[in-house]
């Protein structure tokens, strides 16, 4: 732990003023605010989360980017409540017509996928940094460990709070809220590319 409480640089600035930006920007004439609402309330605690463990325990410039990337697709994933999100209406825009969904035969948004994924990807650098910070005796081998142990573990707890959530709702509404989509092995597959993205980060330079 550090002896006075570490400050974001240059570049953690712009990367969380970037997040903050586009969060306000979603929030311009709110198309679910109420579900767009409930799905912000973990964005704001993880933003409140990532300056607050960066003042004990200071966080890398890739890992703390990384962060704030999964942060930023999170709140664009709020403002569409993850099963809307027109992403590919946007591909077929930038590339003239060319369609992901019709490409890779996807009858589904697949936009909440990507955020599980990115949730074990971005989040599991900074945990196995943390780990080796808190506990040095471990080798990078077990802090990668731990880290997707965390990441698997968060997941699942996430799923439960999801489904609890959804008992108090109507039908419609928790539909809406845990875009499942007709899938019922929604929280089975968000969980396995948590987990996949997590795995997916093990550092490539020896010794790291």
């Amino acid at each position: 732990m550090t002896a006075t409480p570490a400050r974001l640089n240059g570049l953690q600035r712009g990367a969380l003023g970037v997040v903050l930006a586009v969060f306000a920007l979603t929030w311009i004439a709110p198309q679910h605010p109420f579900e767009q609402g409930m799905h912000s309330v973990l964005t704001v605690v993880g933003l409140l989360w990532l300056w607050s463990h960066h003042r004990r325990w200071p966080i890398g410039d890739a890992h703390f980017v990384a962060i704030c990337v999964f942060m930023l697709a999170h709140c664009i994933a709020a403002r569409w409540l993850y099963s809307y999100v027109p992403y590919d209406r946007w591909i077929q825009t930038l590339t003239g017509g060319w369609s992901l969904d019709q490409a890779m035969g996807w009858q589904r948004n697949h936009f909440d996928r990507l955020i599980h994924f990115l949730y074990g990807a971005c989040f599991a650098p900074a945990l196995r940094e943390y780990f080796r910070q808190r506990w040095p005796a471990l080798s990078p081998r077990q802090a990668f460990a731990l880290a997707v142990a965390a990441i698997m573990c968060s997941s699942l707890v996430y799923e439960w709070l999801e489904w609890a959530i959804a008992l108090t709702l109507s039908p419609q509404d928790a539909e809406s809220y845990n875009g499942q989509q007709g899938d019922i092995w929604d929280a089975h597959m968000d969980m396995f590319l948590a987990t996949l993205g997590a795995l997916l980060a093990w550092p490539r330079r020896r010794g790291a």
